[in-house]
């Protein structure tokens, strides 16, 4: 299946100043945004507690939302996780004794003086503690991927390429960060694993473009580097879109019809989909082109066999 010719003539690199400071400028607002609105931590990090609660008839969120607060258990949130399922997320109380127990029964009432009815499936708490050693394991998680990716491209290509990569995720990884902050998304695990799925799936578009870019620039013989970078980019088209449209069209399904579990999953995996798209062509390659690879880097160096060097 062929959406362009394989032999398609777009200038994508014309535009490789004025995209790259697009993206410059993007990190630097996600930037802004992490740091002056802050990023809204999930119960999974901040520590809390989770009740989850079978309910008699139709699920009213607004409704079981409004019973919470008019009790006092204020800075929750309430999510529908299946047919009748609530999970009911409270930040810790400032007098916990009684533990999980007593928050279930303060939830428990809660509902009853609010008109819900419904029983009390499970009862946990997350300590503090807990929640900062989940939020240092993500971030180390995040950290591990990408130190990862940066030794095998440069191992696999040239060390221009694992920059160029790890440029590239990091500007996905950001920019995603800030459309989370920008849209007001809890930042819990699912989300975490949305931003390792995203770089997963970044890598591996810049991989097929930068092995077309290796593998142009050993059969080339005079042409510039910027018309390699766009024959790479412009016979891998055709394979990247296909890609990202399906996998679009799925998590737009998953959006719309998976329930509030996977909506945050979804939504930032989907935008995390289009920047990571955009960057394989319009940021990570025109950094390549900036660090001056050249077909010298790329060509396979033939060790001279010692013993023929000594004949005469």
């Amino acid at each position: 299946m062929e959406l362009f010719s394989y032999n398609a003539k777009f200038d994508f690199m014309r535009i490789r100043q004025q995209t790259v400071a697009v993206a410059m400028v993007l990190m630097a607002l996600s930037l802004g945004l992490i740091l002056f609105k802050g990023v809204n931590f999930a119960l999974d990090f901040t520590g809390g507690a989770i009740v989850e609660v079978r309910i008699d008839g139709d699920v009213d969120v607004g409704k079981i939302r409004g019973a919470i607060e008019s009790a006092g258990l204020t800075g929750g949130s309430v999510q529908q996780f299946g047919p009748g399922e609530v999970a009911i997320r409270l930040p810790p109380l400032a007098d916990e004794a009684g533990g999980v127990a007593r928050i279930g029964d303060q939830v428990a009432e809660a509902l009853r003086t609010g008109g819900v009815q419904g029983t009390i499936v499970r009862s946990d708490s997350l300590g503090a503690q807990v929640g900062d050693e989940l939020f240092i394991d993500g971030m180390f998680a995040l950290l591990v991927v990408m130190v990862g990716i940066l030794i095998y491209v440069a191992a696999r290509f040239e060390w221009r390429f694992g920059v160029a990569a790890i440029a590239g995720q990091f500007h996905d990884v950001m920019v995603c960060v800030g459309f989370i902050v920008l849209m007001g998304i809890e930042f819990d695990l699912t989300v975490l694993a949305a931003l390792l799925t995203v770089l997963g799936y970044s890598i591996n578009d810049k991989i097929v473009v930068f092995d077309r870019i290796r593998e142009l620039f050993r059969s080339a013989r005079k042409d510039a580097p910027v018309d390699i970078l766009n024959a790479s980019i412009n016979s891998t088209l055709a394979r990247t879109l296909i890609t990202s449209v399906t996998t679009i069209i799925n998590l737009v399904v998953l959006i719309f019809l998976g329930g509030p579990a996977l909506e945050a999953f979804a939504t930032v995996l989907l935008f995390g989909v289009i920047i990571g798209t955009l960057s394989s062509i319009y940021f990570a390659s025109p950094i390549l082109l900036l660090l001056g690879v050249s077909k010298r880097d790329l060509m396979v160096s033939k060790e001279e066999d010692p013993r023929l060097a000594a004949r005469p």
